[in-house]
């Protein structure tokens, strides 16, 4: 006889189930309303185009979680992200490995919020975003431990730089595939919507309130937090830009 035991969902797990079926939901309730019928093949269909436009995204969010790792090994200071999250884990007084934790409680807010100000900037690309960013995070971590020396100031910085341009690189191909926006950049967005401000300059001011909030709540605040702050905006603007006009084509407005 075999001793099978059930493995019960963890509570994540659990949280994931129920944020993937109210999207599915919500989405399927706002098509009836908006046209009268569900037209699921039209809607959610993976075409060509789309299926290359989700791997494309999936790399971007490879590159922004390989640098969120590499920028927290090098202990420069987190980005404007990555220090709320922080700020958060240490006032919920959790341990440094349950970084990821508080980062899933804090995007599924952000969707909730977005379900009500910011709708058109959600879609199955926010998911995309969400559901292997832990896992690319953690194996980024690992990537980071086996290249780098972390006793050697010259290694920790060139990690430094990489991390910072993978997260412009990778946030910027995910924005410009258009398949849906990261929980904090859809907030930028709306923000700009409503201040009828460019992204990059919404960008800056946004990061930087994030850095006070996060630093007050005890998040650690260092160079990466800072030069992030200040070039995160524009560079990814301009990656973005060059994915558009080179990768998919469309013609520069």
């Amino acid at each position: 006889m075999y001793n099978v035991r059930k493995r019960e969902l963890g509570f994540m797990e659990k949280i994931h189930i129920i944020i993937l079926t109210v999207f599915v939901y919500f989405f399927q309730n706002s098509y009836y309303h908006s046209k009268g019928k569900f037209n699921k093949r039209k809607e959610f269909g993976m075409t060509k185009n789309k299926i290359s436009k989700i791997l494309w995204a999936l790399f971007g969010i490879m590159l922004v979680s390989f640098g969120v790792a590499f920028n927290a090994g090098t202990l420069f200071g987190n980005d404007p992200v990555g220090i709320i999250y922080d700020g958060i884990r240490s006032v919920a007084n959790l341990s440094p490995e349950k970084l990821g934790f508080v980062s899933n409680f804090v995007n599924y807010g952000l969707i909730i919020l977005l379900l009500f100000v910011g709708r058109k900037y959600i879609n199955i690309g926010t998911f995309v975003y969400i559901i292997p960013y832990g896992f690319f995070v953690s194996l980024g971590s690992k990537i980071y431990e086996t290249c780098f020396v972390q006793e050697v100031f010259a290694s920790r910085l060139l990690a430094a730089v990489i991390g910072c341009s993978f997260v412009y690189i990778g946030v910027g191909i995910y924005i410009a595939m258009d398949i849906g926006l990261d929980p904090f950049t859809g907030v930028v967005m709306v923000l700009a919507d409503k201040l009828k401000w460019e992204y990059q300059k919404t960008k800056i001011c946004f990061d930087l309130t994030m850095i006070v909030l996060g630093t007050v709540l005890g998040g650690k605040l260092g160079v990466i937090t800072i030069v992030t702050a200040l070039t995160a905006g524009p560079c990814i603007q301009a990656v973005s830009k060059l994915v558009k006009t080179k990768i998919l084509k469309e013609k520069a407005e």
